[in-house]
C-alpha cells in the first residue's frame, strides 16, 4: 500500500495473524483491521510462516469460514528467518505509515519482533493480549522486555496486564481497553438450544490454568447439570481420565476433543445456557467475548481481568478461583437468577458499548494522537 496524493486519513500498518490462521488472535486482528479501515488507510502484514512445524505440529490454518478474512492481507513474515524479517521491515517502511500496530501474546515472537522493530522508522503500538505467557518459562521476562522496549505505545485489556507491563517498562505510555467482542461467527440462522436440560459450555484449548478439573469436581454435586467440553486437550486428555470416567458425571458430559472450526462455533454457544471460565489464572479471555458475541452469560473466576469484564449477577456470575464449592454455588446461583427472571441477554446488550471495535479504534487514536 503506497500513499497516493493528498493525505486524507492516517496510514496504519497492522502486523499479526489473520485468516486463514487459526485462533482468537487471528480473529481479533481481522476484526481490528475492518474497524480501522473505517477511519484510516490500513495495510495488513501477516506471516508466510508463523510457527515452525517442530514447535506446532498440527495444522495452523483453517479455511472453513472466511468471515474474518482480510482481502488485501499480505503474508510476508517468516518469523524464524532474520533476513526475511529485515526485508519485510524495509518493505513496510516504503508505506511511510503514521503508525505500526503489532499484536503481542507470546515471547516466541520476541526475536522476530525485536529485529523487525529495530528497522522500522515510525512509532510502534503493541496490543498486548498477554504481557507474559500463561505458562511461564526461563527467559520469558527478559525476552518480553527486550521486545516491548521498542514500543512507543501499549494497549492492554486488564489492570493485571498493566501491572505486569510496568514491572519491565515503568514509564510505558498505555491505555486499558476491554477486549472487544467477537461477533463475526454468527453467519447462519440462529441455532436454537435443543432440549430442556441445563447445559453449560467449557470452550477452547484445555490447559491446566483454565481450571477444567475444578469444574469437573463441581459437577459431581450438580446432578441436574450437563456440560459440553469443546476444545483441544493437546494430547493430555489422559490427565482428566479420573474425572471424565466418574460414573456420577460421565453420562452428563459431552466431549469434543480437537480444534473447533469457525463454522461449528455457533452451534456450541447457542446450545448452552452459560459459558464457564473456571480459570485459576488469567489476564483476560477471548472466550468471554465470544460468549458475549452470542449474548451468552459467563460464569467466571475472579482472576486477572475477568471481574472487569463480567458484572456479577448482571452479565454473569463471579466465583473464587480454584474453589470447587464456590464454583458449584456460583452455578446454582446462576440458575436461580435465570429462573427468577434475570435478563442476562438484555444486560449483555446494554453493556456492549465498552466492548465495541469502534471503542477500540477511539482508544488507538486517542493514545497515539494520529
Amino acid at each position: 500500500m503506497q500513499r497516493n496524493g493528498k493525505k486524507d486519513r492516517p496510514y496504519i500498518t497492522v502486523i499479526g495473524p489473520v485468516f486463514p490462521y487459526k485462533g482468537g488472535i487471528a480473529h481479533y486482528t481481522g476484526l481490528l483491521v475492518k474497524a480501522l479501515k473505517n477511519r484510516a488507510h490500513v495495510r495488513t502484514v501477516s506471516y508466510s510462516m508463523q510457527y515452525p512445524k517442530i514447535l506446532f505440529k498440527k495444522p495452523q490454518r483453517d479455511y472453513s469460514n472466511d468471515s474474518f478474512k482480510v482481502d488485501d492481507a499480505e503474508f510476508l513474515i517468516n518469523t524464524a528467518n532474520p533476513f526475511n524479517i529485515i526485508k519485510t521491515a524495509n518493505n513496510i517502511n516504503k508505506t511511510d505509515a503514521d503508525l505500526i500496530i503489532i499484536e503481542w501474546w507470546h515471547p516466541y515472537f520476541a526475536p522476530c519482533y525485536r529485529i523487525l522493530t529495530s528497522f522500522l522508522k515510525v512509532p510502534v503500538l503493541f496490543i498486548c493480549h498477554n504481557v507474559f505467557p500463561h505458562e511461564r518459562f526461563i527467559m520469558d521476562r527478559s525476552l518480553t522486555r527486550l521486545t516491548l522496549s521498542k514500543g512507543n505505545f501499549f494497549i492492554l485489556h486488564s489492570e493485571k496486564e498493566v501491572r505486569e507491563l510496568l514491572t519491565i517498562l515503568p514509564k510505558a505510555e498505555y491505555r486499558i481497553n476491554m477486549h472487544p467482542t467477537y461477533s463475526a461467527f454468527k453467519m447462519r440462522e440462529t441455532v436454537k438450544k435443543t432440549g430442556d436440560e441445563k447445559r453449560l459450555l467449557f470452550f477452547g484449548f484445555v490447559r491446566p490454568y483454565k481450571g477444567l478439573k475444578v469444574l469437573l469436581d463441581a459437577m459431581r454435586k450438580l446432578p441436574d447439570i450437563y456440560l459440553t467440553i469443546a476444545g483441544d486437550f493437546g494430547g493430555k486428555k489422559e490427565e482428566y481420565k479420573e474425572y471424565l470416567s466418574d460414573p456420577d458425571i460421565e453420562s452428563r458430559i459431552d466431549i469434543h476433543d480437537g480444534y473447533i472450526s469457525d463454522n461449528d462455533v455457533q452451534e456450541y454457544f447457542e446450545n448452552c445456557d452459560a459459558v464457564v471460565l473456571p480459570y485459576t489464572d488469567a489476564t483476560q479471555s477471548g472466550i468471554a467475548q465470544m460468549a458475549f458475541g452470542f449474548r451468552k452469560p459467563v460464569i467466571a473466576t475472579e482472576v486477572g481481568g475477568l471481574p472487569e469484564v463480567v458484572t456479577d449477577s448482571v452479565t454473569g456470575v463471579l466465583v473464587k478461583p480454584g474453589d470447587t464449592g464456590s464454583l458449584r454455588h456460583g452455578i446454582e446461583r446462576f440458575y436461580d437468577l435465570l429462573g427468577s427472571g434475570t435478563d442476562f441477554e438484555g444486560n449483555i446488550v446494554k453493556d456492549s458499548e465498552r466492548f465495541t471495535w469502534e471503542h477500540m479504534v477511539d482508544t488507538i487514536f486517542e493514545l497515539t494522537g494520529i
